[in-house]
């Protein structure tokens, strides 16, 4: 176990920063998953829209890679385009 006080800190911190960072991306893939759902092309923008700022704010706080990012994000616009 934590020696230092400074040690004992960062075990707390440590744990909420880690369920800050479960929470956002559990969200996020909840968005990811009502998108894939979504069957109005209208319906989907909207979503894609909001869905695209969540994982780049993932990213941008490395809870996931940048390229993992891009490539979700890329994989949804695909998705996104394809409907009609």
């Amino acid at each position: 176990m934590a020696n230092h006080k400074s040690a004992l800190k960062r075990v707390r911190s440590n744990e909420a920063k880690r369920l800050r960072n479960r929470y956002q991306a559990k969200t996020t893939r909840t968005f990811i998953k009502k998108l894939r759902e979504a069957k109005t092309k209208k319906e989907a923008v909207d979503l894609y829209k909001k869905v695209s700022s969540m994982i780049d704010k993932l990213a941008k706080k490395n809870i996931i890679h940048k390229n993992t990012a891009a490539h979700k994000k890329s994989k949804l616009a695909k998705f996104v385009n394809s409907l009609n």
